[in-house]
C-alpha cells in the first residue's frame, strides 16, 4: 500500500540558508525545525529532503561532497526523533560550467522530477503527501507532482511570480507551524489556514 510523505526543502526551510554550503559544521536547523521533525517523526509520513544544488554545475563543489551533507541530515533527523527516508538533489543548472550537469532538466525545482523519483522508489502516494518550502518554486514543484503544499512565509521569496501552479494550500511562519498544519489537516481536525499565493 502506498504511504504519504512530507517533502522538505533544505535551505531556508529545514536549515538556515547558507549559500552553497557543504560543510556539515555549518548546518543549523531553522527556528521551529526541531519541533517540526519531532512532530513529523511521530506521524505516519515518510520524510524526504528535496533540494536544488546548482553549486555542482557551477563548479563550486563536487557532487560527492553532498554525501557528507546527507550524512549530517540523517544525524539531525535522528537527533529530533525522526527518520530521514531519503535525500534527492538536483545538481544541474543550464548556466553551469561543469558537464554533464550544465544542462536543463526536469528535476530542478520548480520541476517535479525529484518528487516523482522519490515516489517511484519508495511507494509514495503523492496525492496524500505534502511539500513544504520557503519559495514559490517549491510550491510549484509540489503542485506539479500532485502534492498539497505549504509555503513558509519567512521572507525568503523575493520575486513573487504568480501562476496557477504557484498557489500553496497553506502558509506558515516556520516549519513547526507547517508540520502542525499537515498533521491537523490529515487528522480531520478543524483548520484555519488560508491559501494565498501572493501579497
Amino acid at each position: 500500500m502506498l504511504r504519504p510523505a512530507v517533502f522538505l526543502d533544505k535551505d531556508g526551510t529545514l536549515l538556515d540558508d547558507v549559500p552553497y554550503n557543504i560543510d556539515p559544521a555549518l548546518m543549523r536547523l531553522t527556528p521551529g525545525a526541531r519541533d517540526a521533525l519531532a512532530l513529523l517523526g511521530a506521524s505516519p509520513y515518510a520524510l524526504f529532503v528535496i533540494s536544488n544544488q546548482p553549486g555542482v554545475a557551477l563548479g563550486l563543489f563536487a557532487r560527492s561532497a553532498l554525501k557528507d551533507v546527507e550524512a549530517q541530515l540523517h544525524r539531525l533527523f535522528t537527533g529530533c526523533g525522526a527518520t530521514l527516508c531519503g535525500t534527492y538533489w538536483c545538481p544541474h543548472h543550464p548556466d553551469g560550467t561543469v558537464p554533464p550537469y550544465n544542462v536543463g532538466c526536469d528535476c530542478r525545482k520548480p520541476g517535479s522530477g525529484l518528487l516523482l523519483r522519490a515516489a517511484r522508489a519508495h511507494g509514495i502516494d503523492l496525492a496524500r503527501s505534502w511539500f513544504v518550502g520557503d519559495i514559490l518554486d517549491d510550491v510549484e514543484a509540489g503542485n506539479r507532482a500532485g502534492c498539497r503544499t505549504v509555503l513558509l512565509d519567512n521572507g525568503h521569496e523575493t520575486e513573487w511570480i504568480e501562476g496557477p501552479l504557484r498557489v500553496p494550500l497553506a502558509r506558515a511562519a516556520d516549519l513547526h507551524e507547517a508540520a502542525r498544519i499537515v498533521v491537523r489537516h490529515d487528522s480531520g481536525a478543524p483548520t484555519t489556514f488560508h491559501a494565498e499565493a501572493t501579497r
